[in-house]
């Protein structure tokens, strides 16, 4: 049976990667660096070039049921956020194989992703422009009106009591725009960035300096520091909630079989946060 799935999980990494072969000479690029899958192999990513310029070119795959979500546009919907260091959707593409396919010609990012994974495992130097351009990238986004969605008020009830029971008030009180998955796979250095923003849209309230403190617990200095340049925002009761809903979400992940050595950490972080 396991044998069954290695092979199917392999076939569909290969068919991933006759996509981006598909998208690239629909673009008339050329792919000069190796693809990258990203999560559950869902999509699929590599530097390309046309000529003397640079690009970055990301196929996603998803069952055509769900492609009416805001996720689906989002990295093309975030090109209304400008003066971020952030990229920008040159072309898009879409075709039906199965599943739905789309394929985005971005703007390529200087820099390389602060980890492989999405929680840091080693601790790095970050410059202090490099998180002072962090905090004045969520800042800016939070204050950004828009009707993309995040998350939802039942969703985050639905996790924290599942997690929790009746140990905290799922209510959200305070709401803003988040980019939704700031992890360590998705900032760059040494010159800051943040990609990937299928996901943005309102949340609550501390939703990416709470997301970015979970995928931190592993280095303790950097953990520190994430903390100190977001104090004001996860101090808070707001900023509480928001950490606990993050907890809650990434060991909903674990139990299904990620990152593991985040499990203790997740679990400690909720016990001190809950006053256990």
């Amino acid at each position: 049976m396991s044998g069954d799935t290695g092979d199917a999980d392999e076939r569909f990494r290969e068919w991933m990667r006759d996509n981006l072969a598909r998208a690239a000479a629909h673009f008339g690029l050329v792919v000069t660096g190796e693809p990258r899958l990203g999560w559950l192999n869902r999509s699929i990513s590599a530097p390309v070039r046309k000529g003397d310029a640079r690009y970055w070119l990301r196929v996603v795959s998803e069952d055509r049921q769900w492609t009416d979500a805001d996720f689906w546009t989002g990295n093309l919907d975030a090109n209304a956020l400008t003066d971020l260091a952030k990229p920008c959707v040159l072309d898009v593409v879409e075709w039906e194989e199965w599943r739905q396919q789309r394929a985005e010609v971005m703007t390529r990012m200087p820099g390389v992703p602060c980890s492989p994974t999405d929680a840091l495992r080693t601790e790095i130097e970050l410059t202090d422009e490099w998180w002072a351009e962090l905090r004045h990238t969520t800042d800016a986004v939070a204050t950004t009106p828009t009707g993309r969605v995040n998350t939802s008020q039942d969703k985050i009830t639905e996790r924290l009591v599942q997690r929790f029971g009746n140990a905290v008030d799922p209510t959200v009180h305070e709401w803003e725009t988040v980019h939704g998955d700031v992890h360590w796979a998705n900032l760059l250095r040494p010159r800051f960035g943040l990609v990937d923003w299928e996901w943005w849209g309102r949340g609550p309230s501390g939703t990416d300096a709470a997301t970015l403190l979970c995928y931190s617990l592993l280095t303790s200095k950097i953990a520190q520091r994430v903390h100190a340049v977001y104090a004001d925002v996860l101090d808070t009761d707001a900023g509480r909630v928001a950490q606990l809903y993050i907890v809650a979400r990434l060991l909903r992940r674990a139990d299904g079989g990620e990152f593991a050595d985040l499990i203790r950490p997740l679990e400690q972080h909720a016990r001190t946060l809950l006053g256990f």
